[in-house]
């Protein structure tokens, strides 16, 4: 089904929260581990500008749909970051964009200079580059509609779960238009496959990945996805990518987490 992504914009808007009853948080408090899982998703969503920007320098940009996504894109998620910094401002965690620029700046040179050689990089690859981004993205979003979901399930607060499955809806609609043009993109181009598949397999990892402490990368793919449940949603993440053109067989969800899910095991073990 293609994507009309001028609907798309039309009826892109900021995630609704108002009409919550936000006192909730007050009089039931959100427990440690789950504020540091909405933590973690808060910095990601926050990070949005720096995949952008990123984005701003290969081929992707030069596209006119793929161009209009991600202007609208990163609004949204701006505005999901926003909503999860409300949720930990009420528990006294502050989020704000000083300390998450302190983030990136210690990440030092290499992060400086990722926008040159991502333009030098996509820009020898070319127009097979955009199949790639469209799948990487696509995993993103799928596993971001999954950990949403899944805190949701797992956490049963009354407003907050109604407030992440809002954000996971919006985010749902992300996956349709990544999904969608990776899938038209790598049916046409054998060479876009290989060069997907090589970029999935050997550097795909969870979002947040080398911005956030690998501590807290741990803590929240351990809470989200360990357990019988959790392997359950790392396998159907996996089924998506599968289903995509030159990827079966990729199980990159299931190698990302592993350590994390073998750390939660052990815990359940010894408890």
């Amino acid at each position: 089904m293609a994507f009309n992504i001028d609907k798309f914009a039309e009826t892109s808007q900021r995630v609704k929260w108002a009409d919550l009853d936000m006192g909730e948080f007050i009089t039931r408090p959100l427990p440690e581990k789950t504020l540091r899982c909405l933590r973690y998703m808060c910095d990601v969503e926050y990070h949005t500008v720096c995949y952008m920007r990123d984005m701003l320098v290969t081929p992707s940009h030069q596209d006119r749909d793929v161009s209009t996504f991600m202007t609208m894109w990163n609004r949204e998620e701006y505005w999901h970051g926003e909503a999860l910094a409300e949720v930990l401002g009420l528990h006294g965690i502050v989020v704000d964009y000083d300390e998450l620029k302190a983030k990136r700046m210690k990440l030092g040179w290499s992060e400086a200079l990722k926008p040159l050689k991502q333009s030098l990089l996509s820009n020898m690859v070319g127009a097979d580059f955009i199949a790639t981004h469209m799948a990487w993205g696509a995993a993103n979003e799928w596993s971001a509609v999954a950990a949403y979901r899944r805190l949701a399930d797992l956490e049963k607060h009354p407003v907050l779960a109604v407030l992440l499955k809002r954000i996971a809806a919006q985010e749902s609609r992300h996956v349709a238009f990544y999904a969608t043009q990776a899938r038209r993109r790598l049916e046409s181009s054998r060479k876009a496959q290989r060069l997907t598949r090589f970029a999935l397999r050997k550097f795909w990892a969870p979002v947040g990945s080398g911005v956030m402490d690998p501590d807290e990368v741990d803590h929240v793919m351990r809470e989200l996805f360990g357990g019988k449940d959790g392997a359950h949603e790392i396998d159907r993440l996996d089924h998506n990518i599968a289903k995509l053109p030159g990827m079966d067989g990729l199980r990159i969800f299931h190698n990302a987490t592993a350590h994390a899910r073998e750390s939660y095991r052990a815990e359940a073990v010894s408890a």
